[in-house]
């Protein structure tokens, strides 16, 4: 790919000398759903797919940009000289932008513009965020070009803010931090209160993570993400009222029980109890995966489902289907959805011997029951947002 890429650059932008390649992967969550924005614990991995950029100086302040992955939006022009704002039109190419505000935004100053072309081999849409991985494709594209010297956690934080200020999108900070601190065959347990965060080696013995798209496009997943944030924010508040605690992630499931008469919304109750048993499962969750014991995992991993399907109610039917279909298979661990939710995929852990019969069974169940056709990837864990020679 990387040959057709600078062929494409050459193509474009008419340069075949200093040109850099950078990479941000994809993400994969194993436990730990919608509680990053509430505070408490997350399990991601980075993903050994995503986004490649290859950026090289200009003389000018002109910056252009084009993602093979949306031919039809053709090259991006902006010019240093102007504010960098959100324009419809611009599709795709204002989530770098958006990071390059946040530079902006910082005093960096840009002598140079650029010309950088992306190309993306995260299914679109599959909810492996392929958006927190453009941002940091360029923030570390950014970084190398330009010779700043943020932390790679700060990146991740701009990464995220402009996520949620120039995009619009309230996401809480894993994928951002998943994707520029992954680190290869590890996940990451991080308190998304803190940002403390250790890693912990992904050893499934004689068995491997198993991803699923539903295929299905995530249409909903913004404005209910949004939607479940200002449920969870409503529980907090009410809760506030007797309670010294500045996020629902603080609370074990024994407080939560004790306390949780005071949410006066019965929905609102629902999406605070996700929050915080979530949180408890996701600290257990890594507790027995470090102790070896991966059936204990899985099942805390189909706990997941169940309450991301009857409390958070963001699953849905191609989800469940997906999940139904795999636990129903011999040698499947554990199986539930991840990320957003409205679509998107599934993560199990599945025995080596049992996946090509779980590829196939599931699939042949999936489709029966959805019309949908489900495309299935074997996870490889790898390193974070990093300049590739």
């Amino acid at each position: 790919m990387k040959e057709q890429m600078r062929e494409q650059f050459k193509k474009l932008f008419g340069k075949t000398e200093g040109i850099r390649s950078f990479f941000a992967p994809g993400r994969v969550n194993l436990i730990g759903e919608h509680t990053d924005y509430n505070g408490g614990h997350v399990f991601p991995c980075a993903l050994t797919f995503g986004t490649y950029a290859l950026a090289a100086l200009r003389t000018d302040k002109t910056i252009q940009m084009y993602s093979m992955n949306f031919p039809d939006v053709g090259v991006i022009s902006i010019s240093l000289d102007e504010p960098v704002s959100f324009m419809e039109e611009h599709d795709w190419a204002n989530y770098p932008k958006g990071v390059l505000k946040e530079f902006l935004d910082r005093g960096i100053e840009f002598g140079n513009g650029f010309d950088v072309l992306y190309y993306g081999d995260i299914p679109n849409g599959a909810g492996l965020s392929s958006s927190a991985s453009i941002e940091l494709a360029t923030s570390v594209m950014l970084q190398g070009l330009f010779e700043t010297s943020f932390s790679k956690v700060e990146l991740v934080k701009m990464s995220q803010h402009a996520e949620n200020e120039f995009i619009g999108v309230s996401c809480g900070i894993m994928d951002q931090f998943a994707i520029g601190m992954g680190k290869e065959n590890h996940a990451i347990l991080l308190d998304c209160q803190s940002l403390q965060y250790k890693y912990s080696p992904i050893i499934l013995k004689d068995a491997s993570l198993v991803i699923a798209n539903t295929n299905k496009r995530r249409a909903l997943a913004d404005s209910k993400y949004n939607e479940r944030r200002s449920e969870c924010e409503r529980a907090l508040k009410d809760l506030q009222n007797e309670l010294d605690i500045q996020s629902l992630g603080e609370l074990t499931p024994e407080q939560f029980e004790n306390h949780r008469h005071l949410i006066v919304n019965e929905i609102d109750q629902k999406r605070a109890k996700h929050a915080v048993y979530e949180n408890a499962r996701t600290i257990l969750a890594v507790e027995k995966l470090q102790q070896g014991d991966i059936e204990s995992f899985g099942q805390l991993m189909c706990d997941s489902h169940t309450s991301l399907r009857d409390d958070y109610e963001v699953t849905g039917f191609e989800l469940d289907t997906l999940v139904e279909a795999a636990l129903n298979q011999q040698g499947v661990i554990g199986s539930r959805m991840t990320g957003a939710g409205f679509g998107g995929c599934t993560v199990s852990i599945v025995e080596n011997e049992k996946i090509d019969q779980f590829i196939e069974e599931v699939g042949k169940a999936y489709k029966e029951k959805t019309g949908l056709t489900a495309d299935f990837y074997v996870a490889n864990v790898g390193d974070g947002a990093r300049e590739i020679i």
